[in-house]
């Protein structure tokens, strides 16, 4: 993909017909980095969507080169190979420790290549290995089902909300800190999200299979749920250990609202940094188990040619 831009700086704004308002700090998606002063205000101004403005001053601007968090009134072309699939799903492999507690995969040979030999014709081989793990493994869907007794397991699925969903992702990275680790209702405020698939980018996938990830780790706020709830939304991703705080005890409030809501949960997300803010498909399906509510999936975004 082509690089991005984003404008850094302070600004004041008055309005036409009295009063004003400021801001210290902001930083708004370019669409490229050959711009003006002016085009940028422009860019601020529509990205608020502020009327009877008269006057929009910036001071300290600064075009820097990092992705983009998803402005409005932005609209980027990207030129990228037709139909980039990006894959954002771990890699399962024997004692791959995904959840702190659970047990790890085990990988056994069932027939060996060496074994086939004497069942096939000559120069005919095949291998067949066992997995064992528990559902919560890599990267992994829960349906109601893990929540709820009487919610729908992984069999009862309806497709249409798992594959090519419109992807809207949120990079937020730098909207968390260590001290105030909760991703909060207001930042999906800017977007309509009804029927989408929402994917947060917090960064922490680089801790992934490390200590480190164990702790410390962002998560959606209760009232975070319950606004996508409320949008409509078909399926929330998250990059991060868990959707909810697993450090306050055990409530796990964000999957309650969720899952009780219909809308699919996925955790342990990869590389979402490599996905545009709007503009590309989210499948992650898992296979048609009865009974059962949590399974690893291959979960990936297509990106087409441009958008």
């Amino acid at each position: 993909m082509t690089a991005e831009y984003r404008a850094h700086f302070d600004f004041s704004i008055v309005f036409a017909n009295g009063g004003g308002m400021s801001g210290d700090g902001f930083r708004l998606d370019l669409p490229g980095h050959d711009v003006s002063e002016e085009d940028v205000a422009a860019l601020l101004v529509r990205h608020l969507g502020l009327a009877l403005v008269s006057e929009v001053a910036l001071t300290d601007l600064r075009i820097v080169e990092e992705p983009h968090r998803g402005s409005r009134g932005v609209e980027v072309e990207r030129r990228v190979a037709a139909d980039t699939v990006i894959d954002l799903s771990h890699p399962i492999e024997a004692g791959l420790v995904t959840y702190p507690g659970l047990p790890a995969p085990t990988i056994t040979p069932y027939l060996t290549r060496e074994d086939s030999r004497t069942r096939y014709a000559e120069g005919t081989e095949f291998a067949m290995d066992v997995i064992t793990m528990i559902g919560n493994t890599g990267t992994y869907l829960d349906a109601p089902f893990h929540r709820y007794a009487d919610g729908r397991d992984l069999a009862s699925l309806d497709l249409r909300t798992l594959v090519g969903l419109r992807a809207e992702v949120f990079h937020v990275r730098d909207a968390w800190t260590s001290e105030d680790r909760g991703i909060r209702a207001a930042t999906f405020g800017d977007r309509d999200l009804a029927g989408s698939a929402v994917l947060i980018d917090t960064g922490w996938d680089r801790h992934f299979g490390t200590p480190r990830y164990g702790s410390g780790a962002p998560f959606l706020t209760e009232k975070a749920a319950r606004s996508l709830v409320d949008a409509g939304v078909a399926l929330v991703g998250i990059d991060s250990l868990n959707i909810d705080d697993t450090e306050s005890g055990g409530e796990r409030p964000a999957h309650s609202i969720l899952l009780a809501g219909g809308v699919h949960v996925v955790e342990h997300l990869t590389r979402l940094d490599a996905v545009p803010a709007r503009g590309a498909r989210f499948t992650a399906a898992p296979p048609a188990v009865r009974g059962f509510g949590t399974f690893p999936v291959r979960a990936f975004a297509t990106v087409a040619e441009s958008h």
